[in-house]
């Protein structure tokens, strides 16, 4: 049984989600982070963050890249490229070109709040100087830039719309070159590290990007297209189990290696020098690994196929508008929660506690409920009183009835 016909796969939909509720932690862990320069910043940090976080960046978003190109693909066979590339502008570009003008300006508005305590510029004049912007080619595919201008934690959204489009004219192509590297992974399961190559290259020689959870926008391309090609082959899984331990272990040790570059240089990400290289290098190569391992371990065989469970549903309906939604509100929490006199813990619980209640409040009483908003947020548009069905699950990460599925994006 190949891609074609796999059953949908509960682990992968549940890592999604476990992936985009984490931003909600990972996001407020960086106000605490001596090195990381988020909008809002508390007066105590601990270097201990640093090394939390990148227990993180090492396979979360890279991980998330690859379960969309999974999706990707059974959305192309089902649709076809031309559907899917406007299936694609509609869920991924409608949300975007709201989140970018509807939230991003406030992290930035309030950074200059707490950078300087006597800017007192509005709110809404701050907002049009935001989106002052002008055409920039050279930092593609960010082609707008201005002086506040940014389009903040949706450059994932921007690099997935991107990414989409890359992959439709070529999708053919593609599947067919993916049945035939799966009968060869079926024989030599080593060939599935021959990606951490080019993704260590692409991180030692083109940096890494801090901006985007520290590796660089064109390594995510590749995890994005291994889950196109191939990583829900059977071959390919049944390789992925197999090698899974010893790659779980030697993405440690590598992991391990890099952590002194990452601690001890004074730009990691863009420095070029022989240390620098060789920690993006083996950062890069850690992250490969991590990822296979994840996957192999997480997909066993279970003798029951058992239905999702009506919170993961409801939790993978809504995963794309708590993405678009969670930065801001996690900022605009901690801007009021660093001022407190409290020890460090308490604050972080906190923004995370405030933040997590008011993300899903505003989703379900401000998006889920009516078809505008559900469209502006990409989802489904399905009227007001649709109960939350696995057809709002996005995105989808294996083959189910048409009535049943569905394809967001993220």
């Amino acid at each position: 049984m190949t891609v074609e016909t796999r059953a949908r796969r509960g682990e992968l939909d549940a890592l999604r989600v476990f992936v985009v509720l984490g931003l909600v932690f990972f996001h407020s862990a960086l106000v605490f982070s001596p090195d990381d320069d988020y909008y809002v910043k508390n007066a105590d940090t601990t270097e201990a963050i640093t090394v939390l976080a990148g227990l993180g960046v090492v396979w979360a978003m890279p991980m998330l890249f690859l379960v969309a190109g999974l999706g990707s693909r059974h959305s192309i066979r089902r649709r076809g490229a031309s559907r899917f590339t406007r299936e694609r502008l509609l869920r991924l570009g409608v949300p975007l070109v709201v989140g970018t003008v509807v939230l991003c300006p406030l992290p930035q508005w309030l950074r200059l709040r707490a950078a300087h305590s006597g800017y007192h510029e509005s709110y809404l004049h701050f907002w049009s100087r935001f989106l002052t912007v002008h055409l920039d080619l050279g930092d593609f595919p960010f082609v707008l830039d201005g002086e506040y201008f940014e389009t903040g934690h949706l450059w994932f959204v921007v690099l997935l719309l991107v990414f989409s489009l890359f992959l439709a004219p070529v999708a053919g192509p593609l599947a067919a070159w993916g049945e035939r590297a799966g009968e060869r992974v079926a024989r030599r399961p080593a060939l599935l590290l021959l990606p951490a190559l080019p993704v260590a290259a692409i991180n030692a020689l083109l940096g890494t990007e801090e901006g985007f959870a520290g590796w660089n926008r064109w390594a995510y391309l590749l995890f994005f297209l291994f889950g196109y090609v191939h990583a829900d082959d059977d071959r390919v899984r049944a390789a992925l189990r197999r090698i899974a331990v010893p790659v779980g272990w030697t993405g440690v040790l590598l992991f391990a290696g890099s952590a002194p570059g990452f601690l001890t240089l004074d730009d990691p990400f863009t420095e070029w020098n022989a240390v620098a290289l060789v920690t993006r290098a083996v950062f890069g190569a850690a992250g490969w690994c991590w990822v296979v391992a994840i996957l192999g371990l997480l997909d066993r065989p279970r003798a029951v196929r058992r239905s999702p469970s009506r919170v993961l549903v409801y939790l993978g309906i809504a995963a794309l508008p708590v993405y678009v939604l969670h930065q801001p509100v996690v900022v605009a929490l901690a801007y009021g929660v660093v001022g407190w006199s409290a020890p460090l813990v308490v604050k972080y619980a906190a923004i995370v506690a405030g933040s997590l209640a008011v993300i899903f409040a505003v989703y379900e009483y401000g998006v889920r409920r009516t078809r505008p908003t559900r469209i502006l947020f990409g989802m489904r548009a399905a009227p007001p009183d649709t109960s939350p069905t696995p057809s709002d699950v996005m995105p989808p990460s294996g083959r189910e009835p048409p009535h049943t599925r569905d394809d967001h994006a993220g």
